[in-house]
Formats: structure tokens, C-alpha cells, sequence
């Protein structure tokens, strides 16, 4: 493959996420899109070096983590070569309407980590609601086809709580499950996302390495009263999430 066939030099100075991680997610797109394709040679470590502006041994860590996941083979003497393309991802919707967000993802697997009552709703931006006085805390992870993809941390009202039978908590989304009790009236969501880093505890709890790329996406679901009545915390994997809006 010629040097015109490689991506641009990218910048990875205003990232926090390591820089072999970036290199390995920029590498497995080029697989994906058939840009470096099965069976063929990829650029030598001394390109992809100049090419990216980085040290050899950076390289190197990228190009291991994608042997280590059977995607490239390195063969000594003759180069590193494409084993297989990367298996499509999980997309994750992070859906903008009342009605995706009520939404559950097909054939996805809920699994309760930890469950806690009365406990208090921790410190957070209070122009969506009041708090209630206790909660009930669910941590849950969200698994597809056998990926992990999400882990939420989802707050309900205790009051309410104790009104949604036990096995809606692992078939049901954050917000349906208040939105299913009768006689509550949401009357206000918000949703807010941003981008960070996987830390210790994510990174193992969602098979991704330490740094990697991951969405915070926080719900709120507000009753009639003003009152918080659910609070949803949800981090995804970065590699399968997207957000798809209609522009008006």
C-alpha cells in the first residue's frame, strides 16, 4: 500500500485518551472501510510513524492491541497483514425523542450489578427538579450479542420504586420504567451528553481499555409536582454509540 493510501497525520495533542488507543481505533476503521483489506500488507511501523508524527514504539502498542484482538498477524521479515475486518459494531442510538427514549434495544440483556433503597440522590444541576427525599439505586449493565455496551447507574423515586414489578428492572429502559407506573405524569425530560474516558473501574465492568473513548449520556424524567423522579447516569462504549438528529 503506497503512502497516498494512508489518512492524513492526525492530532492527538488535545486528547486526553492515550495515543496507541487512538492509533488502534484510527487502524481498525481503516479495516472496517476496506481502506487496509484482508490479506493484504498494511504500511511498514517506520510510515505509519512518519505518517502520524508519533514514536515507532507507538506504533507498535496499536498494532498489538489489534493482533491481541486477531484482527492483524505479524510475521517477522515480511510485515504485519489484515487477518479479518473488524465485526460490525452494536450502533447505540442515543435517541433525541420521547418516544426512542421510551424505546428498549432489541435482543439487549440487562444485568443488575448492585441495587440499593434510600439512598439520597447525589449533587447535580438542580434547574431540572427537586429531588425526592429517597431512592432507589439500580446499577445495571446492558449487554448485546455478547458485547458490553452500557452501564447506568438509574435513580427512581423510593415511593415509586416500590410500585414497578421486580422483573421490569431488567426489561425495561430507565425512563419506561417510571413512565409505566399508573397515575405518574412525566411531564419534563432532559437528556445530557458528553465525552470522556474510560477509568479503572469502567474500563473493566465494559471489556475496554483504560482511557478509551466513552459517552455520558444523563436523563432526567420530572413529574407534575417539579419533583425528580428518576435520574439515570449511563456511560457507553465510544466505539458504539451514535447520535442522530434532524435539523430543523
Amino acid at each position: 500500500m503506497s503512502m497516498a493510501q494512508v489518512p492524513a497525520k492526525a492530532d492527538f495533542t488535545r486528547s486526553s485518551v492515550a495515543r496507541y488507543i487512538q492509533l488502534a481505533t484510527l487502524f481498525r476503521r481503516n479495516m472496517e472501510s476496506g481502506l487496509w483489506q484482508v490479506g493484504r500488507q498494511i504500511p511498514t511501523v517506520d510510515d505509519l510513524a512518519e505518517q502520524y508524527g508519533v514514536a515507532r514504539a507507538t506504533i507498535r502498542q496499536a498494532i498489538g492491541l489489534l493482533a491481541d484482538e486477531g484482527l492483524l498477524s505479524r510475521h517477522r521479515a515480511k510485515g504485519t497483514f489484515v487477518n479479518e475486518r473488524p465485526t460490525s459494531p452494536i450502533w447505540c442510538e442515543v435517541e433525541t425523542d420521547w418516544n426512542g427514549l421510551l424505546s428498549s434495544r432489541d435482543e439487549a440483556e440487562i444485568e443488575i450489578l448492585a441495587d440499593f433503597e434510600g439512598v439520597a440522590l447525589p449533587s447535580l444541576d438542580q434547574r431540572y427538579g427537586t429531588a425526592a427525599p429517597r431512592y432507589r439505586l439500580l446499577r445495571r449493565r446492558h449487554t448485546q450479542h455478547g458485547q458490553r455496551f452500557l452501564l447506568a447507574e438509574v435513580y427512581i423515586d423510593q415511593q415509586l420504586a416500590n410500585k414497578i414489578p421486580t422483573e421490569s428492572f431488567t426489561t425495561m429502559t430507565a425512563l419506561r420504567l417510571v413512565a409505566s407506573i399508573p397515575g405518574i405524569k412525566i411531564v419534563e425530560a432532559h437528556q445530557r451528553l458528553t465525552v470522556g474516558t474510560a477509568d479503572m473501574e469502567t474500563a473493566r465492568l465494559l471489556d475496554v481499555p483504560l482511557n478509551a473513548p466513552v459517552c455520558f449520556v444523563d436523563r432526567f424524567a420530572v413529574d407534575k409536582r417539579g419533583q425528580l423522579v428518576m435520574v439515570a447516569k449511563g456511560i457507553y462504549r465510544g466505539d458504539v454509540i451514535r447520535l442522530d438528529m434532524k435539523l430543523r
